[in-house]
């Protein structure tokens, strides 16, 4: 634990097929010139304009990219901050996780900008929802900028995000890095429980079974309370000399244990 190193060390299995993924999806954009970014891109405009037959490009548009410097800062970061989250989720949490990352941050562009016939395209969205989760899990963690200057993960990746903004130009999807930073902190703060219907499910019922058996609880300890007030009585004044309502009340306690008892 601790000490210098380079990076999270070994890809992670869904880390190592995301990157592959866009490599080779890459590629093949530098071959087929911009056609792919038209079709596969997310366009608000045309995605509106020609619904529902578009409906895959919310999806695909995570996979393109707009030039080599764009998709090496996306696979690194990728990589440098998502491995570790996929090693403490597990790869299918993870892969809901990045994937609606990527989703949110298409459906935030389209719902500011749905007039807009600009493509958009890259992994940016997913990779700010990986670079927000990282930073609550590990704030004190420290980074090493040019590898030279320590600073702790708490003030370097809302750094890293301030200056992507300020000097990213007009030509970067900020509504979708903010719809994929907005979607890591709803999932953090959510406790990771909303993408997993049958956590959630178990939890709220596992509350509901707590609270009834609180409920049963707290009348047991009011009735053993009134026994013993009774039966303090009778050991003063002789049983024939209580009243006929705490009589009633020892053979309905009394009932309702030998119940309980019989039911157990």
């Amino acid at each position: 634990m601790g000490g210098f190193r380079i990076g999270p060390g070994s890809i992670s299995p869904v880390i190592k097929i995301l990157l592959i993924v866009n490599t080779a999806v890459f590629l093949i954009q530098m071959m087929a010139s911009s056609r792919l970014e038209l079709l596969f891109g997310l366009t608000p405009a045309a995605f509106f304009s020609d619904f529902p037959n578009l409906l895959f490009q919310p999806l695909t548009y995570m996979f393109l990219h707009g030039g080599f410097g764009h998709i090496f800062f996306n696979m690194f970061a990728l990589w440098m901050f998502g491995t570790e989250i996929e090693y403490a989720w597990g790869s299918r949490t993870f892969a809901k996780f990045y994937i609606l990352s990527g989703l949110t941050g298409a459906f935030l562009s389209m719902a500011v900008q749905s007039s807009s016939p600009i493509p958009i395209v890259g992994a940016s969205a997913a990779i700010y929802g990986v670079l927000v989760a990282y930073w609550f899990m590990f704030p004190n963690r420290l980074l090493y900028i040019y590898f030279l200057f320590p600073v702790k993960v708490k003030w370097a990746i809302p750094g890293l995000m301030i200056l992507g903004f300020l000097f990213g130009g007009s030509n970067v999807a900020h509504w979708a890095h903010l719809g994929g930073a907005l979607f890591g902190a709803a999932y953090i703060k959510a406790d990771w429980r909303w993408l997993r219907p049958g956590s959630w499910w178990q939890s709220v019922s596992y509350k509901r079974k707590e609270a009834k058996f609180e409920k049963k609880r707290m009348k047991a300890e009011e009735t053993m309370k009134r026994v013993d007030e009774i039966l303090d009585k009778i050991n003063e004044v002789g049983i024939e000399n209580i009243s006929e309502e705490d009589r009633k009340f020892l053979e309905e306690a009394s009932a309702n244990l030998s119940g309980e008892k019989k039911s157990e």
